[in-house]
């Protein structure tokens, strides 16, 4: 069987079995890297050490020691997620070469259970984007289309798993950024319930809204990953109390009698219609499988940009000041501290990063903040409400995660208004804080990826990541590596 075919339970079985290597693995994904990156654009750094650490995971089985059962499997990281062994840079100019003196939870994590971090992946600006094109050093390419946007802001981490660079990856999502970009490269991308995962190390864009998820070919694959990286975390003061679980053993296939609510305001206008019959055909697949489709209305879905760009423009200008040119990154040379601080917060963040932080700060300022800032938090209450109202009569929500398939380069980035669009149906998810994954369902006529989103209460991962199981198992969706990335 090809590496590129194999599951993560796969290989952890070849790798028990000595039938495998961690150097073969890893070795065989750096070749790819080498060979294909180039054209895709999705590193930003790779592990000179990834080698070594595959032949110590090696040694260590050779031993007879008894590993965990992602030992020895490659993986890599959104470039917002700290590590000591290499930069960290947000796809930022003002953190260019700044290396983190310590490691995040899930970099912890993820040693612990003996994964190899391959490299770190190219995002927008921030995590402030929703195609890749804002970053300061390279627009991450649609393997489907490479005349296309993989999504953003996770476009690298949804790109490199897409085209086989890597089995998995993980990357963050405060308002679609795991899940839009999955969809735009047809993979699975799962948010998890906000709090599951540990957010210590991970720069922070808005905290009330970011969230460590998973990128896969499959719901199984993603359900071992964040078995690995979920659970409460003292450093993280918003990590919710949740135990360790294996998410895997949820994925039992039957899903017969489950209700899934279908809300009439995500099938409305805006919504192309041939991602609208994917969906639609998606919903009916899972009928045959014995789930019962019940139409349900969440009215205040028309409010949700607003409210987001609003509460997530007023985190990020409160975090974002401490990239100031002292502490951090880059630094412009000046005469004195005031015109050092403006020159390099001037020239080191890019043109969407300054808009959303003079927008945060504008909302947040005398006079204005109950006008916009009280008013968002009442009417996310409202949003809130929606989903539990929801919950109350069904067991997760399907509706599409994105409005349309891959749209080409710059066809968007000089109207913000429209490109803020292209996250309206993962959005409000963020603001009620539960748990969503979208998983392919289909290709259109151009034969870019559609996909489903699955949407569930406060820490049912599980649930949601059966339903995407059982739809993978019965669709026969092909989540194979675009034509050119074959070889």
């Amino acid at each position: 069987m090809s590496i590129l075919s194999m599951t993560l339970k796969e290989m952890s079985t070849a790798l028990k079995d000595k039938k495998l290597s961690s150097k073969e693995l890893v070795s065989f994904y750096s070749d790819r890297i080498q060979k294909y990156d180039g054209d895709l654009q999705a590193f930003l750094h790779i592990n000179e050490n990834a080698l070594k650490q595959a032949e110590e995971i090696d040694a260590r089985r050779a031993k007879g020691e008894n590993l965990p059962a992602l030992a020895g499997i490659p993986i890599a990281l959104k470039d917002l997620i700290v590590t000591d062994d290499m930069p960290t840079t947000c796809s930022s100019r003002i953190l260019k070469n700044f290396r983190a003196p310590y490691n995040a939870t899930v970099t912890e994590l993820l040693r612990k259970e003996g994964m190899v971090v391959l490299g770190k992946l190219s995002m927008d600006e921030f995590a402030m984007g929703s195609s890749n094109e804002t970053s300061y050093y390279k627009q991450t390419r649609n393997p489907w289309d490479l005349s296309r946007v993989p999504g953003g802001s996770s476009g690298g981490s949804a790109a490199s798993v897409a085209a086989g660079l890597t089995p998995v990856s993980l990357g963050s999502d405060t308002g679609g950024s795991i899940r839009q970009p999955a969809s735009l490269c047809g993979i699975v991308g799962l948010k998890p319930t906000y709090g599951t995962v540990s957010r210590f190390g991970l720069i922070a864009f808005a905290s009330s809204l970011d969230q460590i998820g998973t990128f896969s070919r499959s719901a199984e694959d993603g359900a071992m990953v964040l078995s690995a990286i979920a659970g409460h975390d003292p450093k993280d003061s918003t990590s919710a109390p949740v135990a360790k679980k294996d998410y895997t053993l949820d994925l039992t296939g039957y899903v017969k009698g489950l209700k899934i609510g279908i809300p009439t305001e995500f099938f409305a206008e805006g919504l192309d219609p041939v991602v609208k019959a994917r969906v639609e055909a998606g919903i009916a697949k899972l009928r045959e499988l014995g789930c019962e489709p019940v139409e349900i209305s969440m009215p205040h879905t028309d409010y949700a940009v607003s409210v987001y760009y609003i509460i997530a423009t007023a985190e990020a200008s409160s975090n974002l000041a401490r990239f100031d040119g002292v502490k951090y990154g880059y630094r412009a040379e000046s005469e004195n501290l005031y015109d050092m601080y403006t020159a390099t917060r001037s020239e080191g963040f890019g043109a969407e990063v300054k808009r959303r932080i003079m927008l945060g700060t504008y909302v947040l300022s005398a006079g204005y903040y109950d006008a916009y800032y009280i008013k968002a938090q009442k009417v996310r209450t409202l949003i809130k409400q929606d989903f539990e109202k929801a919950f109350e009569k069904v067991d997760a929500i399907i509706c599409p995660t994105s409005p349309s398939t891959a749209f080409k380069f710059g066809e968007k980035s000089s109207n913000p208004l429209e490109m803020y669009l292209s996250d309206i149906y993962t959005i409000s998810l963020n603001l009620y804080g539960g748990c969503g994954l979208s998983v392919p369902c289909g290709f259109d006529g151009k034969g870019l990826p559609v996909g489903m989103q699955i949407l569930g209460k406060y820490f049912e991962e599980g649930k949601i990541m059966n339903i995407a199981h059982a739809f993978q198992q019965a669709s026969g969706v092909s989540t194979d590596v675009p034509e050119g990335f074959k070889e």
